[in-house]
């Protein structure tokens, strides 16, 4: 009888080695690093491949200002772990090797994202893939892995930096006009750019399961295929960039702002998710409620509905998220569920064993997705680890049954009051995270205050 060969296990360490020996032999010169700052911004910079080799061995230093600025590079006033009075140091990131690809429009140059932690290498706490990966930490403790799939909406415009920068960011030019939605007829009209977004993404390590164009001039819906939670959440925070630099090869400006124009609807970032305990789908019960749901499945959904909205910054993380949330428009606007039901903030979807999952409809398209999905996936285990019972009734048509269900909140500073108070926030993400962000958000409205506005001068300038 013959002995079976064994088959290598490919442990980290063995698939770090791996990737650096990729490195060594490929011939790069240099390597590009990044991090996701607050807003979920990509920041990053090039290396030369032997300061890349020394930052694997030991770190390199980021400045600490990508925590400490808003999305315009304007330096926060009100926050304490970094700012002015700290002198903005670096911080030490840490690459992870695990989330090597090539960036296929730019020489295919080795790319690799990069974890903040603090001067005794524990995780940064302000650091979004930090943040994240301490809640997938504690789902893993309490024996589940989750799985994400993430879709954001976008619309495209014929701007460039410069051209943008000459309108005084007033009236963008939709690379296509109309209300076309899932249109072969729009698509075909910008066919390099579409297919080029499908063909780099995918050598990039971001594989797109669909991509159409959307209700509204220019705009596109992609589909990011599913995975772990953590991976998912690079490839979604990858996409938006790699959208914006492809897309300026062929003269067009993807935009994720979550409303640009109050004629159209807002631009989603739904995120897919399910629990998985290595082997099945635990959200699936043939003999479940609702088509085949499981009590955990129950569990999780009910504590979204109770819990979700204390972290909505996470997921609206800007004043002009809560313009999206407007009746009519698509973006639901109650914490309310239902069964495949795109008008409820929670869509459940019973599609058998492998793909029962929740879709949680409220984050915007301006979401930082490490932010956002650590949001969902807290909440959601939040629900689990109370055992609390899913007692709100599931909506039907066009939000029947949501009647004493409590609207959300229309401005950032009214979700940001609940999720600085919240137990649930400082209990999932801890209290310097929270307090930070809380600022970081505060920050952001009162730029909005002291902003004059088109709507303004238009409404006032002559009558008034």
């Amino acid at each position: 009888m013959k002995k079976q060969a064994r088959k290598a296990v490919r442990t980290p360490s063995t698939a770090n080695a791996a990737v650096l020996e990729t490195i060594r032999n490929s011939g790069a010169t240099k390597v590009k690093v990044a991090v996701s700052d607050i807003d979920g911004i990509l920041r990053g910079k090039y290396l030369h491949r032997d300061k890349f080799f020394s930052a694997v061995e030991g770190g390199f230093g980021f400045c600490d200002v990508v925590f400490g600025w808003d999305a315009h590079d304007q330096c926060y006033d009100n926050t304490k772990l970094t700012g002015w009075h700290h002198g903005f140091p670096d911080a030490m990131v840490r690459l992870d090797l695990s989330t090597h690809r090539n960036v296929p429009w730019d020489n295919n140059v080795p790319f690799f994202l990069g974890n903040f932690v603090t001067p005794k290498g524990d995780p940064h706490p302000l650091c979004p893939r930090q943040v994240l990966k301490r809640v997938l930490a504690r789902a893993e403790k309490m024996g589940f892995s989750a799985m994400v799939g993430s879709e954001y909406e976008f619309f495209n415009f014929s701007e460039t930096p410069h051209t943008w920068n000459e309108k005084k960011g007033v009236g963008p030019t939709p690379i296509t006009p109309g209300m076309f939605g899932y249109s072969l007829l729009r698509a075909n009209l910008n066919r390099e750019y579409f297919n080029a977004l499908m063909d780099e993404t995918g050598a990039f390590g971001i594989p797109i399961e669909g991509l159409h164009t959307e209700t509204g001039p220019g705009v596109y819906e992609v589909a990011i295929q599913f995975s772990s939670a953590l991976e998912a959440a690079d490839r979604a925070l990858l996409f938006k960039t790699a959208a914006k630099e492809i897309g300026s090869r062929f003269g067009v400006m993807p935009s994720f702002m979550a409303k640009w124009s109050a004629q159209y609807p807002g631009c989603s970032g739904h995120l897919h998710q399910s629990l998985s305990d290595g082997k099945k789908n635990l959200f699936h019960d043939p003999r479940g409620k609702h088509g085949g749901i499981s009590k955990l499945f129950e569990s999780y959904l009910a504590g979204q509905c109770a819990a979700l909205m204390e972290m909505a910054p996470m997921f609206w993380p800007t004043v002009n998220s809560y313009k999206r949330l407007v009746d009519g428009f698509w973006a639901p606007v109650k914490p309310t569920w239902g069964v495949d039901n795109r008008t409820a903030s929670f869509r459940v979807l019973p599609t058998g064993p492998k793909s029962t999952r929740l879709e949680t409809r409220c984050p915007g398209a301006d979401m930082n997705p490490y932010l956002a999905t650590a949001a969902v996936i807290a909440a959601g285990l939040h629900g689990v680890e109370k055992g609390l019972k899913l007692t709100q009734k599931p909506i039907t048509g066009t939000n029947q049954g949501s009647e004493n269900i409590p609207r959300a909140p229309r401005t950032l500073i009214e979700t940001t009051r609940i999720f600085e108070k919240s137990k649930v926030a400082r209990d999932w993400f801890g209290d310097d995270f929270v307090e930070h962000f809380a600022r970081t958000r505060e920050w952001e409205w009162r730029q909005w205050l002291d902003a004059v506005t088109d709507w303004e001068l238009k409404r006032y300038f002559e009558i008034i």
